[in-house]
């Protein structure tokens, strides 16, 4: 439990933040697990629709401090290079 008006005031802060970086890192897994179903059912169109929505979702992840930005990089590396194997 916070003893001061600071650790308090950090600690409704925290929350706030935990609750929207949650919210992103949600989204993000979305955009990446539909692209992870294009790879699996084997329909590169889809694939690479996918993948082109999901890029600056990650990005964006990156951005306002979700992700590191060399974990999207090899996120993104790994999926396209999938994506291009399907041709």
């Amino acid at each position: 439990m916070a003893n001061s008006p600071q650790a308090a005031k950090r600690a409704r802060q925290n929350e706030k933040r935990f609750a929207v970086n949650k919210a992103r890192r949600s989204r993000i897994r979305t955009f990446l697990r539909k692209v992870e179903e294009a790879i699996a059912s084997g329909d590169k169109e889809a694939a690479t629709a996918a993948l082109r929505a999901a890029q600056p979702e990650l990005m964006r992840g990156v951005s306002k401090g979700v992700f590191h930005k060399n974990t999207a990089a090899r996120k993104m590396s790994r999926l396209s290079s999938r994506v291009k194997a399907l041709g």
